[in-house]
């Protein structure tokens, strides 16, 4: 039996090792891309597009459920945007709280009749207002069906070719929307989609709608998820981008060819992870057509969110993330591995599969073995004292190469305090916050199977003044 577990400890090591040499890649990949970029006179180019007659028209969705605390807030923050012709339109599924009401008296919105093109099928549309002060603005309220059918009445209420989803509690830089339509217009439609960084608001300074001052919170919980969005957004997509195997666009913010995504059939209300679902999806129909559109992400930061604080609201967010992944690679197992599919199927499915998703069972399996090793003998003491040492360095090496990214190329903390506390919090990851995630993404994992759907619980404090 030890035997057993000394095979499994030394499985793991392995997997460690070459999960962070991925990472390692992924950084060399990302740090070029992005100094390259950071060259360019990036105000300069966003303002050409201003006044540049062939910039797509954009209509921007912001589903809401239970938003009554930052709707109005993100809606202000969209009516801020620098872009030439744009439509909001806000969604409201349900809400059991006063979401509609704050929009309505906000904007002086009356009900209009409007007629609804049904691209996707969605659950009833109750009443369409319009501001009178605003006539782009407008609220479909609608029975309740989640994010997915929220998104999907959006789509058939939209006017534009391309429309922007935004969730109801962000905010976005002036320039977010032009910078993340620049790559599109550029290439004349051949991308048909762009998602843009997701940066967290908690502790920085934020009025009328606009991040005033960046600053840090003083909750380790957030710094983390500071850290991890890092991560995510400048190591991973950077890099997935740019071999054109990118699988997910946040649901926070992203831009889509609304053609492209009704021939796709929609958002998919059958899983959680509907943002991840639809980029996979519009990858498949990409490569069975064999087209060279393309998905692409934009580094810049442009969009502020709210994280949660509370280690009982993250639970959940996480958990429901994983079962998001696990239900995507799930429904589009015909592509794992599958030559027809190019490097998405190659490559990107397999990684997000034996990273992304089963990673957390390895390491899972990995914290059990140290912790048998040092206590009950599962194992020698120095396979288990070697386990833990690749566990340490796999849970804050990455963490801290995101930190370094951010500092090297978009400079967005101000202060070198900034930097020294998220490169602390950074190199703590693996003794406690990791761990945290390990069991509630393998949680995700089971809760994939209960197939009970909703829109999750995100208690707002409200990120603007």
């Amino acid at each position: 039996m030890q035997s057993f577990f000394e095979i499994t400890a030394y499985a793991i090591i392995a997997y460690m090792l070459f999960s962070s040499l991925s990472y390692l890649g992924f950084f060399m990949l990302a740090f070029r891309k992005v100094k390259r970029e950071d060259k360019l006179d990036r105000r300069e180019s966003t303002e050409d597009f201003l006044r540049n007659q062939n910039t797509y028209p954009v209509s921007i969705l912001v589903p809401a459920y239970n938003e009554e605390v930052g709707v109005v807030s993100t809606v202000r923050s969209l009516l801020a945007l620098e872009y030439p012709e744009k439509e909001i339109i806000v969604i409201d599924d349900g809400s059991k709280d006063e979401t509609s009401n704050r929009m309505i008296a906000e904007f002086q919105m009356k009900e209009i009749q409007f007629a609804l093109r049904k691209h996707i099928e969605t659950a009833e549309v109750l009443a369409i207002y319009q501001s009178s002060i605003f006539p782009f603005i407008r609220l479909i309220k609608k029975a309740n069906g989640g994010k997915a059918d929220a998104l999907n009445a959006g789509v058939n209420l939209s006017s534009y070719p391309y429309f922007c989803a935004i969730d109801g509690d962000s905010i976005l830089e002036n320039d977010g929307l032009l910078k993340t339509m620049k790559p599109i217009i550029e290439s004349d439609g051949q991308i048909i989609v762009t998602g843009g960084s997701v940066r967290i608001a908690n502790g920085s300074t934020i009025s009328r709608s606009k991040v005033e001052a960046i600053d840090l919170p003083k909750s380790p919980v957030v710094l983390m998820q500071i850290v991890e969005y890092f991560r995510a957004f400048l190591i991973g997509r950077i890099a997935l981008s740019h071999m054109n195997i990118l699988l997910i666009v946040s649901g926070a913010f992203g831009v889509f060819n609304k053609e492209r995504v009704i021939q796709a059939g929609g958002y998919n209300k059958n899983t959680v992870g509907e943002d991840m679902e639809l980029v996979v999806r519009l990858h498949r129909l990409l490569r069975e057509e064999k087209s060279r559109q393309r998905i692409e992400y934009v580094p810049d930061p442009v969009c502020w969110t709210e994280a949660p604080e509370s280690l009982d609201v993250l639970r959940s967010q996480r958990i429901r993330w994983q079962r998001g992944l696990f239900e995507t690679l799930w429904t589009h197992r015909k592509m794992m591995m599958n030559p027809r599919y190019g490097s998405v199927g190659l490559l990107s499915m397999p990684y997000f599969l034996l990273v992304e998703l089963l990673g957390a069972v390895f390491e899972f399996v990995g914290y059990f073995i140290i912790f048998g090793g040092f206590f009950f003998s599962l194992v020698d003491p120095t396979t288990a004292g070697i386990l833990f040492l690749v566990t340490v360095f796999y849970g804050s090496f990455v963490s801290a190469l995101a930190v370094l990214l951010e500092e090297l190329t978009l400079h967005k903390y101000p202060k070198a305090s900034h930097l020294a506390r998220l490169y602390f919090w950074a190199l703590t990851e693996a003794f406690w916050y990791r761990p945290l995630m390990v069991v509630w993404r393998v949680q995700g994992i089971f809760a994939a199977f209960r197939k009970k759907a909703h829109w999750g619980d995100m208690k707002r404090k409200g990120i603007s003044s």
